[in-house]
């Protein structure tokens, strides 16, 4: 199965291993709750599949990767402690709490979840000291002498001997006991994942042209080459940061994150092109209704990469608006939330407080607010975009803080106004970067109809606008006539294809009868 199937399973697996019956027992006794164990390359996404799928179903998460550890921080210390069997006094062997359940108990006070994910990594490829222990975790959900609580499940991960020498190779007893999943890298799935996750623009449309460098491990006499999922995402976090800074990622860096020689050239020089086509094309100007003459003339003669490539900067260019004014409408909803909870405290707020009731009250909130941030922050809840959104909210926040405290709004009345004021300024930033990016999304159709028509890379435009989930959002809240048009008209066609080949298809059986 692809990661995205796998991520649906172990979501779907949460809900039904802590339902609960009428009398508030877990449906699923504990002993029955198999764990699940991933069997898939190395760097395909099991990792972030676990973060995804605790979040979304608002549980802990806890993980390890198990080669890091020794017998003694997975079980525990031993130590002597007295017992008394029948007529005698003996001393046992007891084990100090495992490093891991600890962890586990940690996370349970650090964030207040009682439920959660323990997701151990590279399972199958413990030392021969600690295959033991972790063979007797998987039946029984034990580390030494102490139990995983009740409601946290297991999911283990570990990759098959062909990709690691070191692998060993579960018993049937053990295998009776797990839900194995096996994974396989899936280019189309992993774009999902990618289009939400904002990795780089040429890194999505190079895999446009070259789907068969997304994932590769080669074995040669001159050693083992790879490119991994994991090596895109991590390359991609380093090039936007790199473009923040002003610096350019050279091969060299590139083959640090891509380490299979060929594509590392392959997209290296890639790369340099895509960043040639933005000056050279003018995206910005492009989005801005300002085309220069000679943009349409070398498109005449451009092939067809060339072409795509211009259109996946276009995208990039758009998505940055759309997610500027995404992260601007929903700082400024959860802003007006909050100012709806402050004005309610305020009107309850007794006769006989002292004269900076409201000044203590809003500032008491905004704490709040930051402490239930770093909480949520702690637990895994928060995804990116969540997370960037209640760090901005609070920014805000604190300098309408210390805006009624320079001002001493010390009465109801004038400390509200003073806030809506605030507020006022944060509605217009909004306003000004949803227009922003209606204009460079008409500007982007202009450019399109005049350069392409209904074309290939029109129907690639218009699909990955439907697609992306910052491009969808907007475009559903804020209307765009000509991007419902030529959706209609590219799904029709796709139909009218399709039934095409359902016609042919059906030709081709009764001409063979």
């Amino acid at each position: 199965m692809n990661i995205k199937r796998a991520k649906e399973e172990i979501e779907h697996t949460v809900k039904a291993y802590l339902a609960k019956d009428a009398l508030g027992e877990y449906a699923i006794p504990s002993i029955r709750q198999r764990p699940i164990l991933l069997m898939g390359p190395p760097g395909i996404g099991k990792t972030q599949i676990m973060e995804q799928a605790a979040r979304e179903c608002g549980v802990a998460l806890v993980a390890y990767t198990i080669t890091h550890h020794t017998r003694q921080s997975a079980v525990g210390l031993p130590f002597i402690r007295q017992r008394h069997y029948g007529d005698k006094d003996v001393s046992v062997t007891e084990y100090t709490m495992s490093e891991i359940i600890s962890s586990v108990y940690a996370k349970m006070e650090a964030t207040g979840l009682k439920e959660g994910i323990l997701f151990i990594d590279e399972i199958n490829c413990v030392s021969e000291t600690l295959a033991p222990t972790m063979l007797q975790f998987l039946q029984c959900k034990t580390f030494g002498n102490q139990a995983l609580p009740e409601g946290w499940l297991i999911v283990a991960a570990g990759n098959p001997p062909e990709y690691n020498k070191s692998v060993r190779d579960f018993d049937i007893v053990t295998l009776d006991r797990v839900r194995r999943m096996d994974i396989e890298p899936d280019l189309q799935v992993w774009k999902d994942y990618a289009r939400t996750a904002h990795i780089h623009s040429a890194i999505l449309s190079y895999l446009d042209l070259h789907p068969q460098n997304f994932y590769q491990i080669n074995a040669d006499v001159d050693g083992t080459q790879f490119v991994t999922a994991r090596g895109w995402e991590d390359l991609s976090n380093l090039l936007d940061t790199y473009e923040s800074l002003g610096l350019q990622a050279d091969e060299a860096l590139i083959r640090q994150y891509l380490q299979h020689q060929k594509t590392a050239e392959d997209f290296s020089a890639y790369l340099d092109l895509y960043y040639k086509y933005r000056d050279d094309y003018g995206v910005e100007e492009i989005l801005a209704g300002q085309v220069k003459p000679a943009v349409y003339a070398r498109l005449l003669n451009a092939p067809f990469d060339e072409r795509l490539s211009l259109v996946s900067l276009i995208l990039s260019g758009l998505n940055t608006r759309f997610t500027a004014s995404r992260q601007a409408d929903a700082v400024a909803d959860a802003c007006y939330a909050f100012l709806r909870e402050a004005k309610q405290g305020f009107s309850t707020l007794p006769a006989d407080i002292p004269e900076d009731g409201e000044l203590t009250l809003f500032g008491q909130m905004v704490t709040d607010y930051d402490a239930e941030t770093q909480r949520q922050r702690a637990a895994g809840l928060l995804g990116h975009d969540a997370l960037n959104t209640r760090l901005q909210v609070y920014a805000a926040l604190r300098s309408w803080d210390a805006e009624l405290r320079r001002a001493n709004a010390v009465s109801t009345q004038p400390a509200f106004d003073l806030l809506r004021t605030q507020f006022q300024s944060l509605a217009e930033a909004r306003d000004q970067a949803q227009e922003a990016a209606s204009a460079a999304l008409e500007a982007a159709f202009d450019f399109m109809e005049n350069a392409f028509a209904e074309s290939q890379e029109m129907v690639v435009f218009v699909t990955e606008l439907t697609l992306n989930p910052a491009s969808h959002a907007f475009i559903t809240e804020n209307g765009c006539d000509r991007y419902f048009r030529y959706n209609k008209d590219l799904l029709l066609d796709h139909r009218k294809a399709a039934l095409q080949q359902e016609l042919a298809a059906e030709a081709r059986r009764h001409g063979g009868q």
